[in-house]
């Protein structure tokens, strides 16, 4: 099984790129951020020819999840989640679903725009909730996936220059704390499952050449619990997109499941 994770950054500007793309991988299970796209706009036709069930939480111009699965290889969607329990918020930033063995949880975190910024602290205090609500999935659901971009680089490895960046929002000491805080639950990121080294990114700003110059980011995760740990088999993350006609700024991350 293929499980990717990729803010789209607009679905409606990104349709052909995400259907192309999901011909050439063939992933089985697409966790999206960043969709854009009120509910009533969501591209469910298109999808569906594409070969691809979804269910998805939007709201206009901003923000939006969606979770798809190929429907000739996984069952529907189950015990769909779009809220946090007990959490009052209009943003559409968690959707989650079981699927088959799989609880699947797609993240799109709050980016906190800059350090002692109130949306900073929106961040921390969102990210904590996030925390609360994972524990009692991972309780419920040892085969759990928890996905999407997390707006977080996890450490140095995965920043172009920690040191121009420094503490500066995305790498702050506080952030980082609380994604570790997700982590420490028993997830494993993925990717490290396989790759140590720096310099991986999936995500490059539109300017200064970023993505030709690889000055990115490490922001979009795929995490999983201790049971599916023996299971992983590869981690990747797919630079093609980027390359395209008016990309989106984030790439599609991988994980290849034993299931």
């Amino acid at each position: 099984m293929k499980i990717a994770s990729w803010n789209v950054n607009s679905l409606n500007v990104r349709l052909p790129h995400l259907t192309q793309w999901l011909a050439d991988a063939q992933p089985d299970v697409v966790a999206l951020q960043e969709t854009k796209l009120e509910d009533a706009k969501f591209p469910v036709d298109a999808l569906a020819a594409a070969g691809y069930r979804a269910v998805y939480a939007g709201q206009k111009t901003y923000n939006g999840v969606a979770l798809l699965a190929r429907a000739d290889t996984q069952p529907a969607f189950a015990d769909v989640v779009t809220d946090i329990p007990g959490l009052d918020d209009p943003q559409r930033r968690i959707l989650a679903a079981t699927i088959g063995e799989l609880r699947v949880v797609d993240l799109y975190v709050v980016n906190g725009k800059a350090v002692g910024d109130e949306k900073y602290a929106y961040k921390l205090d969102w990210m904590a909730r996030v925390r609360e609500f994972l524990a009692a999935e991972l309780e419920r659901h040892p085969n759990l996936v928890v996905l999407g971009d997390f707006n977080i680089c996890p450490d140095d490895r995965d920043v172009y220059d920690p040191v121009a960046w420094g503490e500066d929002i995305l790498c702050s000491p506080p952030e980082r704390a609380a994604l570790k805080a997700i982590t420490d639950l028993g997830l494993h990121d993925s990717f490290r499952l396989f790759e140590t080294d720096a310099g991986h990114f999936s995500w490059w700003d539109y300017r200064q050449a970023a993505f030709r110059r690889n000055m990115g980011l490490r922001i979009d995760l795929i995490l999983i619990g201790e049971a599916l740990k023996p299971r992983a088999r590869a981690a990747a993350i797919d630079r093609e997109p980027r390359k395209w006609e008016r990309p989106s700024d984030h790439t599609p991350v991988t994980l290849d499941l034993d299931i």
